[in-house]
């Protein structure tokens, strides 16, 4: 019973909130929204066991990706009247998207009903025992059957991480080098100086 409740509580949850993500005029409020929706979507994971997809969304999807979202709304100086007036500019054409992808939908819902397609079935040896959790059975085949290739992923990425930082650091000629040896050495009086200037005078930089 709790379970149910449960489910249609998330459920509607994710529904409403991602009605919002699109009907709320300030982006800042769409991407809350979002992640409103990510943490409920992480709720119906962990009700039909799958653990580590509900944590994959919490971490990565809200902890990054949406707070990345946000911070690049926040800091763009976003024109609400021109946002709106390409709104109704690209109307018509967002429509037309919309209705292809509502067309594809119920195509695609239709002939599975009608037994058209046919789905595949998990054999035994695919099966995950029942002692075994997502997270143990998903390690056990990440470190285990593809240890090499998840090994050379991450090599990858480590690379692309510190090539993209190579090529994107710039030394600035026109700054002095800084000599952290010698700002440890300074004094207090030789970073201060006391002066009295005359009336009119002002202080000589």
């Amino acid at each position: 019973m709790i379970q149910t409740v449960a489910f249609y509580l998330f459920a509607a949850l994710t529904i409403a909130s991602a009605v919002f993500v699109i009907m709320a005029r300030n982006p800042v409020h769409s991407v809350l929204w979002l992640i409103v929706a990510f943490f409920n979507a992480a709720g119906l994971m962990v009700l039909v066991g799958a653990e580590f997809i509900a944590m994959l969304l919490v971490i990565v999807y809200v902890g990054a990706v949406a707070v990345l979202f946000l911070f690049v709304v926040m800091m763009l100086n976003i024109d609400f009247a021109e946002l709106r007036a390409g709104f109704v500019r690209n109307f018509p054409l967002g429509l037309a998207i919309a209705l292809i992808l509502l067309a594809e939908l119920v195509l695609g819902i239709g002939a599975w009903q009608a037994g058209a397609m046919e789905l595949g079935e998990a054999t035994a040896d695919q099966v995950t025992p029942i002692a075994d959790s997502n997270i143990a059975a998903l390690g056990q085949v990440l470190y285990g059957q593809y240890l090499f290739l998840f090994e050379s992923a991450g090599i990858i990425l480590l690379v692309a991480m510190v090539g993209a930082i190579v090529l994107t650091h710039r030394e600035r000629k026109d700054t002095k080098p800084q000599d952290i040896s010698r700002q440890n050495r300074r004094r207090p009086q030789d970073a201060t100086r006391n002066v009295k200037p005359e009336v009119g005078q002002g202080v000589q930089l």
